[in-house]
Order: structure tokens, then sequence, then C-alpha cells
């Protein structure tokens, strides 16, 4: 039986793509294949939260392990040098309020940190991404500014690791 043209162009298109695919790794996410291993670097911290850089600095290590695969190493040593800077950290935006009027404090907050990052290929000196201002943001019952901040931290890391992967 014979294809008809477009029949066989779509064939051809396919088996071209599947080639293709075996000459770009996609391991490391869209980062460049050399890029194995990577250094968070600790954040430097212009807010008064003392304990935020280490915070932050874990959860982005931790997430591009997890969700790019990549080692962690050494700064002397890695592919790639992850580094930034937490430039704002608001913990007390009021979001929603008791409705209780002999109360007058709110039930909701928002959370709002937001960091410059930036992720830089080692071995070629150039700069795979960069982002100012990635913000993330919570919201968390009164009391709960610990979980707010997990939270918020967790939105950080997604922006950073879905940026790096839309590098490529």
């Amino acid at each position: 039986m014979r294809r008809s043209g477009r029949a066989s162009w779509l064939a051809l298109a396919a088996a071209t793509l599947l080639a293709a695919s075996g000459c770009y790794g996609f391991a490391g996410g869209g980062l460049p294949r050399h890029i194995r291993t990577a250094a968070v670097v600790p954040f430097d911290n212009n807010t008064p939260i003392a304990e935020l850089p280490l915070e932050v600095t874990t959860a982005i290590r931790e997430g591009l392990e997890r969700r790019l695969g990549l080692r962690g190493a050494p700064e002397d040593r890695a592919h790639a040098i992850v580094r930034g800077t937490i430039v704002q950290y608001d913990a007390d935006v009021p979001v929603a309020y008791s409705a209780d009027p002999s109360q007058a404090t709110s039930a909701r907050r928002l959370l709002a940190i937001v960091v410059d990052v930036e992720i830089v290929d080692s071995q070629a000196s150039e700069v795979l991404f960069a982002r100012k201002g990635v913000r993330g943001e919570a919201e968390y019952s009164e009391g709960g500014e610990t979980q707010g901040r997990r939270r918020a931290i967790e939105n950080i890391v997604s922006d950073v690791i879905n940026g790096a992967q839309s590098q490529w």
C-alpha cells in the first residue's frame, strides 16, 4: 500500500524529531549537557531574618537535585554556581480580618520574599540564567509565619527551576 505525500512527510518529521532528541540532553533540564553538578552559594541577605539565607540556599539546592537531577558539589568543582541576594521580606501583610468586632486581629496574613538569582556556568564563565525580583508569596494563619515562609520559598524555587529549564 502506498503512503500519501502528507503521511510520508509526517513519518519523516517524526523520525527526525526522534533522532534529534538523541542529540540534545534533557538531563539537568534546560541547562547545557555538561552541567551535572551545582554549588549553591549562601545567598546575601538584605533582610533582618538571620535564618533566611540558610533556608533559601537549602531549598534551592534540594530543588536542583530533585527536579533537575544535579548533584551538589563544592564551589571550586561544580559545573554551575547558583548565587543570589534576598532583597525583601514582608511577613505581616493582613489579608483577611476576624468578623468578631471584639477582636481587631487579622485571621490571614501574606508573606512575600523577593530574591535576585543567577546560575553561572563555571567552565564557560557565562550566565545561564539570571532574574531579578523573583517573588514568592504565601498566605498563612495568625502565628503560622514559619509555614508561610516555607511555602513562599518553595514558590521561589519553582520559579528559578522553571526559568533555568526554559533557557535551552
